[in-house]
């Protein structure tokens, strides 16, 4: 029956309900609370840096009028008593000191356009030099400030953004000075990039100077000075100006800056005046990041909020899900990988074996299978195992048109019997283990080739192409001319080109796998040479035969021992054609049928064979010809190996085996092999050990 209202769903709702009321109370109260404090705590420090960069800053100015007067009345004494080239060290004094200082002028209303008699005009030349200034800068900025000169040799003190004519932060001081009953204006012009490092830039607080006019004067954003902004417009300069005051109470204001259709921005500023050149400190910091922070809490707590609710939502039926449903689901899929036969699959690794309930026994047992599974496959053959699991192996015997290989070592027993002679009984154990490298090796060709090995016979290897494939022969049995019977018969005959072809791709890549054995048995056997009984692998040579025809497919044995396998004539004559390896001085022969099927690609020279030159009478086949298989010179075995791994990088000198810079005739093999070329006037097989005979 369908439940219509679970207990666990009522609860969850009850339970959620309460906790979102709850939750939504106090994060609505301790947010309101939070954002009074934050709001006093940014006023207050705004405040605060606004006194400390106003106090700064005129102590600043102070410093400079104090240095720059210091100067003048040191000249004015040198002057009537004393060389011009004290004169001059007193200025390179002051220069030294106060690098920032671009000059020092004295000069009287009239100086603006032209050199009037009782001007001084002392220049930092190291200042122009160090900013790549031409000193004729200052008596251009001097004559566009005629005006601010004439009021400053009245009597004001002005401040005067001198960055648009210098193109560097710069600022210039006008001070009244009366010399010998004189109103004269002594002009200083300095970089204000020390004073930038004193108000700071790395805060959320901005500070900056105006002057009387509301031109700026100093701000973080450079370029703004330079382009000689005026901030008569900006809101807390307007509040400013309206108030005329500078007090604690009146100089900290909220300000809104946007409207008329832009995004209103809360900025919290204050301001306040230095008694230099009535210049104006003030120091703004947005509201909306003050209280950012603020904000953020408040929708981590709405956030936190919905996720307790939603929690307590599904609490009842999260052990329903995670603990029972969903473990089961996984163990759902690996079961389901395992009938598709991927044995390796992520899915079980994924099961949790630790669990102390029945789960956890149906996961361990799942672990379990799959490394019986892989250890059976290694016993029998993947690809069988793989097949088995799938239900795609017909258990009926059945006949197939496949590709058989078969390949053998030669002189093997000469190599046993050179173990045996230096290891004795430990003689085993380095047999296996140098077979195991060797067929480790050869199967991975086969692998990627899309073989499947059938058995190992000693040093013997037995593969077939096409055995695993599901390719019905029932289209025989079709009326002769029907569409239906030929368009099947070339799918068919299109399958069997592709196995021989596969197999040929495989064979061509041991050629090269056997010569990187070689070379690295070469290494082996060097770096053990100094050791008791020292280790080594053998250099050894293959024979590989292929035949392409129609076998008997089937499990074959008894209960106690059985196997998936091909039997007949096709497959009795690839390992006749193995054994004719060596007295046709080749390592890798076809037959005719594989030849037939083939021909398409041998005479495009995608594959390079060569026809033997002497006629062979095997036994249940006739006269036959074989063809030592040369190369494949498109064959990339870079990227035949890259299929397992990645990374794989090809030697150099074996890659003389296949592929473009391989061998372009059979006695290239042999040479690049080590084979003997073979006199074909002399060949004797032994027929009962060959079954074959030379036709004369």
């Amino acid at each position: 029956m369908k439940v219509k209202k679970p207990i666990g769903v009522t609860l969850a709702a009850i339970f959620g309900i309460v906790v979102l009321v709850s939750l939504g109370v106090e994060t609505f109260i301790s947010s309101y609370l939070m954002g009074q404090d934050v709001q006093i705590t940014a006023e207050n420090n705004n405040l605060s840096l606004n006194t400390r960069a106003a106090g700064t800053v005129e102590d600043k100015f102070q410093t400079i009028r104090s240095n720059v007067f210091q100067l003048l009345d040191l000249l004015g004494v040198v002057g009537g008593t004393r060389t011009a080239a004290i004169a001059r060290q007193t200025e390179t004094f002051f220069f030294e000191r106060n690098t920032d200082i671009a000059c020092v002028y004295v000069l009287s209303p009239e100086s603006a356009n032209s050199v009037s008699a009782g001007d001084q005009r002392i220049l930092n030349n190291q200042f122009f030099i160090s900013n790549e200034l031409d000193s004729a800068v200052v008596d251009k900025f001097v004559s566009l400030n005629a005006s601010v000169l004439a009021r400053s040799c009245g009597g004001e003190t002005i401040a005067v953004n001198a960055s648009p004519v210098f193109g560097i932060p710069a600022m210039s001081l006008f001070f009244p000075w009366k010399e010998n009953g004189r109103d004269q204006s002594c002009v200083v012009i300095f970089s204000i990039e020390s004073l930038s490092d004193i108000l700071g830039t790395k805060s959320e607080n901005t500070t900056f100077l105006i002057n009387d006019s509301d031109e700026l004067l100093s701000h973080p954003e450079s370029e703004r000075i330079i382009a000689g902004e005026s901030f008569r417009n900006y809101e807390l300069v307007r509040m400013m100006r309206q108030n005329n005051e500078n007090n604690d109470d009146s100089r900290q204001v909220l300000f809104e800056i946007g409207g008329d259709g832009k995004p209103s921005e809360h900025w919290f500023g204050a301001y306040e005046k230095i008694s230099i050149a009535d210049i104006v400190v003030l120091t703004v910091v947005s509201r909306d990041v003050i209280m950012g922070a603020v904000n953020k809490t408040f929708r981590n707590n709405i956030f936190l909020m919905g996720v307790v609710f939603f929690l307590t939502l599904i609490i009842a039926l999260t052990y329903s899900k995670f603990g029972i449903a969903n473990p089961l689901k996984k163990l759902s899929i690996a079961t389901s990988d395992i009938q598709k036969g991927e044995f390796d699959s992520k899915s079980i690794d994924w099961l949790n074996t630790r669990r102390k309930d029945e789960i956890g026994v149906l996961n361990r047992g799942m672990v379990d299978e799959r490394q019986f599974l892989n250890t059976f496959a290694k016993f029998t053959n993947k690809g069988v195992a793989k097949a088995i699991a799938r239900k795609e192996i017909d258990f009926e015997p059945h006949l197939k048109d496949i590709t058989i290989f078969f390949s053998d070592i030669r002189g093997f027993t000469a190599i046993s019997d050179g173990f045996k002679n230096r290891f004795g009984n430990d003689s085993p154990r380095e047999i296996i283990g140098f077979l195991n490298d060797y067929m480790s090796r050869m199967v991975e060709c086969i692998t990627l080739s899309h073989g499947n090995v059938d058995k190992f016979e000693g040093d013997a290897i037995m593969a077939v192409w096409g055995i695993l494939r599901d390719d019905s022969l029932a289209f025989e049995e079709l009326p002769d001319g029907s569409p239906e019977k030929e368009n099947l018969r070339r799918i068919h005959e299109e399958h069997a080109r592709e196995d021989a072809y596969n197999a040929i791709r495989g064979t061509i890549a041991m050629r090269y796998s056997l010569m990187k054995y070689n070379k690295d048995a070469v290494a082996f056997t060097k770096a053990h040479e100094n050791e008791p009984l020292a280790k080594y692998k053998p250099h050894i040579r293959i024979g590989c035969g292929l035949n392409s025809g129609r076998a008997t497919a089937g499990i074959m044995g008894s209960e106690d021992k059985m196997e998936y396998t091909a039997i007949g004539d096709a497959v009795n004559f690839a390992s006749r054609t193995e054994s004719s390896n060596k007295p046709c001085g080749t390592d890798i022969l076809i037959t005719e049928d594989t030849y037939a099927l083939l021909r398409e690609q041998i005479e495009s020279g995608e594959i390079v064979v060569e026809r033997i030159p002497v006629e062979f009478e095997v036994k249940g086949k006739g006269a036959q010809h074989f063809y030592g298989v040369v190369n494949l010179p498109q064959f990339d075995i870079e990227e035949f190996f890259r299929q397992a791994n990645p990374d794989f990088v090809a030697d150099e000198e074996c890659m003389r085996a296949v592929g473009k810079n391989g061998p372009k005739t059979l006695n290239e093999v042999r040479t690049l092999l080590g084979i003997p070329i073979p006199d074909f006037e002399k060949v004797n097989l032994n027929e009962e050990e060959n079954k074959i005979q030379v036709k004369q």
